[in-house]
């Protein structure tokens, strides 16, 4: 198994202007959550010019379709391909710094215009920029997907989001930074 390098994988995605939105895992860590994740969960733009530059990083990246843990294969990595998994696509790729997971419609979501209106703006800790998904936007998706590790993080991840609140840590403003990096193993 790949090591899993999330900060590399956002930087080449802020290198090529990719528009996305950070969901899943890494965006509840973000929010302070104790949740573990081997991979990065993106929801991107449909403009076909943000699509060309998400295949531009991913080739760059060296992704490849995921068939299992240790299965990969090479596939068409264009705009195309993107437009063609229509609104609901999903696609669960393995790259060089570990698994990279692309959803045009998270669960629960509209997809990415739907996330970017209450998303985060948290920089890693060599000052990428990496926009993640509200908690509120997370715990929706999560309970509209309905799969177990889903579920069973579900209790924490709304924990979380009453101690936020009851300190008075409201959801973030649109764009609003903060920084913030994802663990190693996260």
């Amino acid at each position: 198994m790949k090591e899993f390098e999330p900060e590399e994988m956002i930087k080449r995605l802020e290198e090529e202007g990719v528009e996305y939105v950070i969901v899943g895992g890494i965006a509840a860590v973000v929010h302070g959550d104790s949740g573990i994740t081997a991979d990065l969960d993106l929801t991107p733009g449909t403009s076909r010019a943000n699509l060309t530059r998400l295949a531009r990083a991913l080739r760059a990246l060296g992704a490849e379709v995921r068939l299992d843990e240790t299965t990969s294969i090479p596939f068409d990595c264009s705009a195309e391909f993107f437009e063609q998994l229509g609104p609901e696509g999903l696609v669960n790729l393995t790259t060089r710094h570990g698994d990279l997971d692309v959803a045009l419609r998270p669960d629960g979501t509209e997809g990415y215009e739907d996330l970017a209106r209450h998303r985060r703006i948290a920089r890693t800790l060599n000052g990428h920029r990496m926009p993640v998904a509200s908690l509120e936007d997370v715990i929706r998706s999560k309970e509209a997907a309905g799969r177990m590790k889903d579920l069973s993080a579900l209790p924490r991840l709304r924990a979380l989001l009453a101690r936020q609140k009851e300190q008075g840590e409201s959801a973030p403003r649109p764009e609003q930074e903060q920084d913030s990096a994802p663990r190693r193993g996260d």
